[in-house]
Formats: C-alpha cells, structure tokens, sequence
C-alpha cells in the first residue's frame, strides 16, 4: 500500500510547489532590492556546531545520527551557527557590513501543530558588522517589505519591538539582580501563553517584590516610549537606550515603515544569545504563530565561530506565511499553463518538423511551449490546450512537399480573448515575446534570471 509523507513533512504537488516558489520569490527579490546577497551550506553539519551553543538537551529535538565515518551529525535545524562558520572562515576578506541571506530547508524532531512541522523552507536575513541601530532599522524594513510584496498590509501584519538592553535596565531599576534576570526574562516571554496570576508567581519566586512586579507588568502592554521614560526619571541608564530607540524609529519612518511598528517590551525572543533590539511579525488578527523574529546577536559569532563581530539577523519560516497569504485569498495562481501551445495538422506526423522546428525557436527565446508528442486530431489538441491554460495556440502551416518557403506562410493564433489571428511565420517569435511579456511580465523576466 502507498504510504504518505513521514510526519510533519510535506509533498509538493506542482499546486502546493507554486505557492512555495511564490512565497519563496518574494523573498529572493525584496532580499535582492536590499542588495542581500544569497548563499547556502551543506544540509548536514556535525552536531557539535549546535549542542556547542545550546547544550546536550537540544539533541532530543535533532535529526541526529552517527554517520558511517563515525562522526555525529544532524541535519540542520537552524542556519545561523553555519553562518557563524562560513563568516568565521574568511572574516578578513570578506566586505564589511557583510549583507547576505539564505533560504534552506531546516528540520526539527519536534511535535507537529498548525504553523510548525518537522521541516520548513526558512528565510534567513544577517548583517554582519555593522554595530549602529541604523542596521537594525534596516532589518526589520526587509522583513516588512516582503509582507508588503506578499500583498498584506499594517491591518494584517503587526511588528512588535523591543530591547533587551532597555529591559534588562528596567529591571535592574526594580531591583532585579543579574543572577535572576535570565527566570525574569524566561517569564516576561510567555506572558502571553499564561494566566496573569501564574506569572505573578513565578516573579515572586524568581525574587521579585509585589510592588515591582506591578510596576513591571504595567509595562507589559499598550506603551510608548515617553511613558517608558517617565516610569524611570531617576535611572540615568534608561534614558540612553530610551534615545536609542527613538532614533530606531526615526529610521523607521524614513524607510516608509513605521507604520507597521509597535513598541511591545515582551518581545524578548526566548534564545539567550540576543543582546538588543528584537522584533517578531504577527498576524494582526493574533490566529496564528509568529510570522518571523529576529534581533541583534553581538556575541554569537565569536562563541560559534570564534569572530568577534556585532551581527543582527531574521528567520522567517514559509509555513505560518503561507496559512496567512492563503487565509487572505493573496497566493499566487496555481500552475501556470504553456505561453504556447503548439497544434499540428491533423494527417501531419507527430509531432511534424515544423512543429519541432517552432518550439525550438520559441524556447530560445524564452516562452514555455508545449506540444502533442503523438499524433492527434486537432479538436483534441486545441482541447488540451485549453485545459493547461495556456495563453497561446499556435497552428503552424503545414508544411509544403519539398519546399523550403514555409517560414514566408501565415501561421494561425488563437489569441487569449479566443479570437483567431494570422501572422506570417517571419514575425512569429517577436510577436509572441511581447505578447507574452504584456501577458505576465513575470514570465519573461525568470526566464532569463538566473537565480529563479
């Protein structure tokens, strides 16, 4: 009996390939206009590369194994420690800030839910050192962008943003210790996953007193940055991180995306190596998970690959994406059909050397064309033709016995309003390009682009 994918693993079908390459092609081309360079590494890496930053208990959440060399690997769960690596590697050559970005399949043994598999396709977004909140600014306008190139707008998509510095200052003010900041901080991240009296608890229990944890969580909702500095006129180290952010924002708004952008200060991003400003991107509706996170890492890269260089860097995962674009009806078509369709004559053999000889050309000249590879009638031809949707149907004239004159002949167009047209063979192809071009400019333009 046929068995389906393994769990949490997905078959593409040429319908569900097209909504992933659309989604994917956003992200290529708002990575491109941010002039991102892209690269990739290898999809099995030693397991050493992620228990070295996250300990031995993240290996029960690893595709892990012992490969026939006897070495332990895992297949990638995630792409900054090979990004760590690569830039480690040749840190000195490399131009500065270093801008690229990737988007590998990544894999997790974890339990499979709406929005999470144990495989995802993962944009992921670094600059590499540049220390400036300028970067910063910079990052989170690429993550909205490409919400904007998928369609959606500040109704659908909210960015929330915060800083840890400035936390961690906050918290510093209420009287919370370094040693206790981290069950703090563990705290402050799920106070959207639990009753408000369950994290009240544990602030006590992390040493918080019950003035401050109010003080705190008065915080924790609707806030603007003046109401942050209010909070805190006697902690001289506010008030720069305070600065900080509004200077964040006024990059913001000169990159035409401030708009999509709130101050949310529980925005802490659970993964301990984040040491500044971070940001998540959530559905504005709140039905699903988080679209994408990131923030500043300036210590990463000099623990994982021994550079000591500030970095900031994004993932956004195709999945939660594309529940979203398809809840709001915004997915590309599904497959597309032929630019041509090629038709022969009825009693020509299949498929006759004019036909063979057109498509030929055509493909050269960078339209999808398609044919019948045995002989049918031409009702069935022009039949399958508009089954696949395709934009053009062409019938060569048929060939003369022994001649060579056939390119001087008219050939028969059926145009996508349905309507015949006749066109002499000679100004066949350049018809048909710019036909095609005003058609779906889209088509032409991957047809020669070289990245897909």
């Amino acid at each position: 009996m046929a068995q389906g994918a393994l769990p949490g693993f997905r078959d593409f079908y040429p319908e569900q390939f097209a909504e992933r390459a659309h989604v994917m092609g956003v992200w290529r081309e708002v990575a491109r206009r941010f002039a991102f360079v892209e690269y990739d590494g290898p999809p099995l890496e030693p397991l050493e590369l992620y228990t070295k930053r996250s300990g031995e208990e993240i290996v029960g959440q690893l595709y892990a194994f012992m490969d026939k060399g006897g070495r332990e690997v895992a297949l990638r769960p995630e792409m900054t420690p090979t990004l760590a690596r690569m830039a480690a590697a040749k840190a000195n050559s490399l131009r500065k800030p270093i801008r690229w970005f990737s988007m590998p399949q990544l894999f997790r043994y974890e339990r499979a839910q709406r929005g999470r598999l144990r495989e995802h396709f993962q944009l992921n977004v670094d600059i590499i050192a540049e220390p400036d909140i300028t970067a910063d600014a910079e990052l989170l306008a690429v993550a909205i962008e490409i919400m904007r190139g998928c369609g959606l707008g500040p109704g659908d998509v909210r960015a929330r943003v915060s800083d840890r510095r400035l936390l961690r200052e906050i918290l510093a003010s209420l009287g919370v210790s370094d040693e206790q900041t981290p069950a703090v901080f563990a705290v402050v991240d799920k106070l959207e996953r639990q009753p408000r009296e369950v994290s009240r608890e544990k602030l006590v229990a992390a040493g918080m007193t019950p003035v401050a944890i109010e003080r705190l969580l008065s915080l924790m909702g609707d806030v603007t940055l003046d109401e942050i500095a209010a909070a805190f006129p006697n902690a001289p180290s506010v008030a720069p991180l305070v600065a900080d952010l509004r200077r964040y924002f006024q990059y913001l708004d000169a990159l035409s995306v401030r708009d999509w952008v709130t101050i949310d200060l529980k925005i802490v991003r659970g993964l301990a190596y984040y040491t500044g400003i971070v940001f998540e991107l959530f559905d504005a509706k709140g039905e699903l998970r988080a679209i994408c996170g990131g923030g500043r890492y300036d210590n990463l890269l000099e623990s994982l690959g021994g550079v000591d260089l500030p970095a900031l860097g994004f993932g956004m995962g195709d999945v939660v994406l594309t529940e979203l674009l398809r809840d709001r009806g915004l997915l590309a078509p599904v497959v597309r059909g032929p630019d041509v369709w090629l038709a022969s004559h009825d009693r020509d053999p299949a498929p006759a050397k004019v036909v063979r000889e057109f498509a030929t050309t055509l493909r050269r000249a960078g339209l999808s064309v398609e044919y019948a590879l045995k002989q049918q009638s031409l009702n069935s031809q022009e039949s399958t033709a508009k089954k696949l949707n395709a934009v053009f149907v062409v019938l060569p004239p048929r060939e003369p016995g022994g001649a060579s004159d056939w390119k001087s002949l008219n050939a028969t167009i059926r145009l996508p309003d349905g309507s015949p047209h006749s066109r002499p063979v000679s100004s066949l192809v350049e018809f048909l390009t710019e036909r095609v071009r005003a058609e779906s400019p889209a088509r032409m333009t991957s047809a020669h682009d070289s990245n897909g």
